[in-house]
């Protein structure tokens, strides 16, 4: 959709506004005020299964953007896990797919590496990412005045939207856990999201040799285990439609076979 009409996301946009509306207006009439958790430091097992959880829906949104759930859930599940995740389906379909396309291109690729992560979190995950967005629409409808305009629209409306949908998630979880819980995993999340992208692709190597990687050691070892394969991410650029990259020597060996005893 984003590539057949340049006003792709006022309509997005336009549908999480009024569901959000919608259910924040069903919780009120309801008079709902969360689930009543109170403050205390049974949160923190909440945090710990929150965080698990932002960084197990990454891995899903990461699957549905590239189609691997079968079809008739494949959208369901982008969106559910975009909201989770926060930055909703459609801009990490966007951008991943870009990302294939220009991997390690400092031009085209939203979320390039440099040196140093914090500074990679700053310049390219808070700034380019946005920035990227701007550029592929430029890209589709002509760079003119109108369509910088309508793109500044966009981030406007967009940026909204986030904040409609954080004020959504505050009105069904409540105080406690929004702010205990939900706010700072979703932070959590942030910042594993762009380590992940980072040291995937050599961010902190000191020759700059950019470029996607395998980790299987230490907590990536784990990660593997709980996070379908996350961190094969050299394999997922060999094959983006494995649903789980860390079986891909596996998938080789079987067609081979096949082939063989053909």
């Amino acid at each position: 959709m984003f590539r057949h009409s340049p006003f792709f996301y006022y309509l997005y946009d336009a549908v999480w506004l009024v569901l959000c509306g919608a259910l924040i207006a069903a919780l009120s009439s309801a008079g709902w005020t969360g689930f009543g958790v109170t403050w205390g430091f049974h949160l923190l097992g909440f945090l710990a299964v929150a965080v698990y959880l932002q960084i197990l829906s990454s891995a899903l949104i990461h699957n549905a953007s590239h189609r691997n759930f079968p079809l008739w859930i494949n959208r369901i599940a982008g969106e559910i896990t975009g909201v989770i995740v926060m930055t909703r389906f459609a801009s990490w379909e966007i951008l991943h797919r870009r990302h294939h396309a220009f991997s390690d291109d400092v031009e085209k690729d939203p979320h390039y590496a440099i040196p140093g992560f914090w500074r990679f979190f700053a310049k390219i995950m808070m700034v380019n990412l946005e920035k990227n967005i701007r550029q592929q629409f430029l890209e589709l409808w002509g760079d003119t005045p109108t369509n910088r305009r309508l793109d500044t629209l966009r981030t406007l409306i967009s940026a909204v939207t986030m904040i409609v949908l954080a004020y959504t998630w505050y009105c069904v979880l409540g105080p406690a856990l929004f702010f205990g819980v939900f706010a700072p995993s979703a932070v959590a999340g942030a910042i594993h999201i762009g380590h992940f992208n980072w040291i995937t692709h050599r961010g902190d190597q000191p020759d700059q040799d950019y470029k996607p990687v395998n980790l299987d050691h230490g907590i990536y070892w784990f990660l593997n285990r709980v996070c379908f394969g996350l961190y094969f991410h050299a394999n997922h650029h060999k094959n983006a439609g494995l649903f789980n990259p860390m079986h891909l020597d596996k998938v080789l060996a079987k067609k081979a076979a096949k082939r063989h005893a053909a």
